[in-house]
């Protein structure tokens, strides 16, 4: 390597470097301090550096390099299905749903990257932040917009920062500490109240709190399959009025005449995405007055693009005036091991239809297919007597404002108790044995 030279170069910080704009090709250094005694030096240095890019669009990416980033089939951060949410205008800028996906460059080599997403509102994001938002109103300050890395209308945990294979342990160190200096940059350029990582893995909710981002807990129930045979070995662990209420539950769907059919992949036509859309569309309108925040296209694509991680189980009434016609029916994704309960609609009411269809009916599939987990997605206290263990969730928050990031982080920690002490409770509850 050449003796440093008598001229004086900038001070290289990674705060400045990811923040200029006045780059060399290839590097951050500004133009105007490259002269030939430096060059050497500068290539060295641009090979180590970390370079940071936004994207408003999951295809300035191609499938192939954004997917080599992914775990092997975890199906949320695959670019088919956030394609699938921006191509059916499920998430876009009129949506409060900004795509603005953080990149890592090394050497001109994509090795890391962060979907996420520059929002207007706090709607579809199951981490409730409204008490803050009213908070800065109340302060004539504005909440919105802020960025979130997060899966657009999913409550399911699973890995954030998707990374290539090959990194070694220090590259793999530097990730989070050169997001988060990023992100700050960012959050401070672009005049953001802040940043948010939401349902991250617990080991990524960790390393973020090391680094100063304040976590918060939250509490889902989730479904583990200790090797169950079957439903009713599953049940028999159960002490024996839970149990009975149970197969009550069952015995009295299906002396209602209902049959129940699973489909997958290939098995799914899109007349099937039809009928789907308009159950969803009617839990929405009932539960919440409005149609939904998904279109009907993304019911489409996700069964186009992603066939081998749907399941959609519908319920029939052969009795009923027409046979054939869906009465209820529930959709699920599923991976290697986890099966991840996602939406339900019905055209009308009957008794336990909704615990059968959504719950009993994915217990049944997880327990054929081997997996190991059933998410069946957030709260729902009526999961814990049909055998759904609390389970922490976690999400982590940096407030730009010095003093709302204090009182923000002040009410996260009194929060955190209190979500302890529930999930303890909850575990009380549990029907077995």
């Amino acid at each position: 390597m050449p003796s440093a030279p008598d001229a004086k170069l900038l001070p290289i910080t990674l705060d400045w470097l990811i923040s200029s704009e006045s780059m060399a090709p290839g590097c951050s250094l500004p133009i105007q301090v490259i002269d030939e005694n430096h060059l050497h030096l500068l290539n060295e240095v641009c090979a180590a550096v970390m370079q940071i890019h936004f994207i408003d669009s999951i295809h300035q990416l191609t499938a192939s390099d954004w997917d080599a980033l992914c775990p092997q089939d975890y199906p949320f951060v695959r670019h088919a299905f956030l394609a699938a949410l921006e191509d059916s205008a499920s998430t876009t800028a009129i949506q409060g749903w900004q795509p603005q996906h953080l990149l890592i460059y090394q050497n001109q080599q994509l090795i890391a990257a962060l979907p996420g997403y520059v929002k207007t509102h706090s709607y579809g994001e199951y981490v409730f932040d409204w008490a803050w938002a009213d908070a800065y109103r109340r302060y004539g300050k504005h909440y919105y917009p802020k960025w979130i890395s997060a899966i657009p209308f999913t409550p399911c945990y699973g890995v954030r920062l998707l990374q290539a294979a090959h990194l070694d342990s220090a590259t793999q160190a530097q990730l989070w500490p050169t997001i988060i200096n990023a992100l700050n940059i960012y959050a401070n350029d672009k005049g953001l109240s802040s940043w948010h990582c939401l349902f991250p893995t617990a080991a990524e909710s960790d390393q973020l709190t090391q680094s100063g981002i304040a976590q918060r807990l939250g509490c889902q129930f989730h479904w583990h399959n200790n090797q169950y045979r079957n439903f009713d070995d599953f049940v028999a662990q159960m002490n024996s009025r839970k149990r009975k209420n149970i197969l009550k539950e069952r015995k009295q769907v299906n002396a209602q005449g209902f049959l129940f059919h699973v489909k997958t992949g290939v098995d799914l036509q899109p007349e099937d995405w039809d009928i789907f859309y308009q159950l969803y569309r009617n839990t929405y309108r009932k539960r919440s007055g409005h149609a939904g925040y998904l279109t009907a296209d993304f019911f489409q694509l996700l069964g186009k693009n992603l066939p081998d991680n749907v399941v959609l189980i519908t319920a029939t009434k052969p009795s009923g005036i027409d046979p054939k016609a869906v009465i209820a029916a529930s959709l699920y994704l599923r991976d290697a091991t986890t099966l991840y309960g996602r939406y339900w609609g019905c055209f009308e009411e009957y008794d336990f239809l909704h615990f059968e269809t959504c719950y009993y009916q994915g217990i049944d599939y997880a327990i054929a297919q081997d997996l190991s987990r059933f998410d069946g997605g957030a709260q729902g206290e009526h999961k814990i007597a049909r055998g759904f263990v609390p389970t922490i969730t976690y999400s982590n928050h940096w407030i730009t404002d010095p003093e709302f990031r204090h009182a923000i982080n002040h009410f996260i920690a009194q929060e955190a108790e209190g979500i302890k002490h529930y999930a303890q409770q909850a575990s009380e509850l549990l029907p077995f044995k």
